[in-house]
């Protein structure tokens, strides 16, 4: 199973809270859709062998696309790659492109899977967070996309947002269940560096809810979700009737992506790379033919390390047989386990290691503790 990830640097205007790379200059979108494109054949020589199961635009904001650029982008990928009969296509999208026209269109050109960011309910957080949407438009987006036939749906919420109560939260969260969607993400804010949002708590303009706050939050979205029928597959994501995201679970059990685009990352089992981070750069390399790719040859610390931190994250946990492929680990580590597994925070079984659902509030401190660090290089760097 391989995905295909395809990463459209573009956003309407800019969330004070984000730091993904895009770009609100749109002059130069339609060059930058050619490039995509040229970059899609360039890598498809050394994907011939890999079927996809999955296709996922993101960003950035994918619904800035025009139909025809959406259509050229869909068909170079069919031109090159092989396909399976049951593909499901991705497209993240804002609240107000859901017109029933785009809509219509998006769906007629093969996307079946709407990732909708909603974010809030509430127009004053809105305005802060400097989204394009208000909540009006969430609600129109989502009974025009259920009018025009999309089954799969999953809308995006963020908890731990400026002085949200634990009461606002419970609102916001019967809002979104109330539309009856099959998916839903959810999202604790973090204050990334360099972006507005950063800005504003330093100058104590706004004021971040804690991590207790946050944990209760956490708390709460688990239990309600629960309670309306949603299953916590992943910390964030939450699914009615086994309706996940195919292109996310992938990632989440290891599998083999591809990725296109500016900032996007790629994976064969082997290698990894990324692509520059900059659009000029990005288009100009891809003029002369070259990949604007740098490519990391994975240690076995590196996939030992990826897997465990991706794996516990699941509701499937990491697989002992596949994390153990990579390195043996000595007695100290079983010990760490246990340790855990005695504080009710991990599960294990033969095949499995899992994080119980208070383990899940703690998953990246835990994933941190069970690291296995290559001391020959730590050594040689020091």
């Amino acid at each position: 199973m391989a995905g295909c990830y395809i990463h459209i640097p573009f956003c309407a205007q800019k969330c004070s809270y984000c730091d993904f790379h895009f770009s609100t200059n749109h002059t130069y979108q339609s060059e930058m859709v050619d490039m995509l494109c040229k970059e899609i054949e360039i890598r498809a020589k050394d994907w011939k062998q890999e079927q996809f199961e999955t296709i996922y635009f993101g960003g950035g904001t994918p619904s800035v696309l025009t139909t025809p650029q959406l259509d050229q982008l869909i068909s170079r990928v069919k031109e090159n790659y092989q396909l399976s009969n049951s593909v499901e296509i991705t497209m993240e999208c804002n609240p107000d492109d859901c017109s029933l026209e785009n809509l219509s269109n998006w769906k007629e050109l093969g996307v079946n899977r709407l990732s909708i960011g909603i974010q809030s309910f509430n127009d004053e957080q809105l305005k802060w967070m400097n989204r394009s949407h208000q909540a009006a438009d969430s609600l129109n987006a989502v009974r025009n996309a259920k009018e025009v036939g999309f089954d799969e749906l999953s809308l995006d919420l963020m908890y731990g947002l400026p002085n949200m109560t634990l009461e606002e939260w419970k609102e916001q969260l019967l809002q979104i269940i109330a539309l009856n969607p099959e998916h839903i993400s959810a999202y604790c804010l973090t204050v990334e560096q360099k972006t507005a949002l950063s800005k504003w708590v330093k100058e104590g303009k706004l004021v971040v809810s804690n991590n207790d706050q946050q944990s209760e939050q956490f708390e709460l979205l688990v239990s309600t979700l629960k309670e309306a029928g949603y299953e916590q597959y992943e910390i964030s994501n939450f699914a009615r009737n086994g309706h996940y995201s195919k292109h996310n679970t992938s990632y989440w059990k290891g599998a083999t992506y591809l990725g296109i685009g500016p900032s996007a990352h790629g994976y064969n089992q082997v290698e990894r790379y990324w692509n520059q981070s900059n659009n000029r750069t990005y288009l100009t390399e891809l003029k002369k033919g070259h990949l604007p790719e740098t490519v990391e040859t994975l240690t076995p610390f590196d996939r030992f390390n990826e897997n465990l931190m991706i794996g516990l994250r699941t509701k499937w946990g990491v697989s002992k047989q596949s994390l153990f492929e990579s390195i043996s680990p000595d007695k100290e580590w079983f010990q760490i386990v246990k340790d855990y597994e005695d504080k009710k925070l991990v599960l294990q079984t033969e095949e499995q290691i899992l994080l119980t659902p208070a383990g899940r509030l703690l998953a990246d401190a835990i994933a941190s503790d069970l690291f296995i660090i290559d001391t020959s290089t730590a050594l040689s760097v020091l």
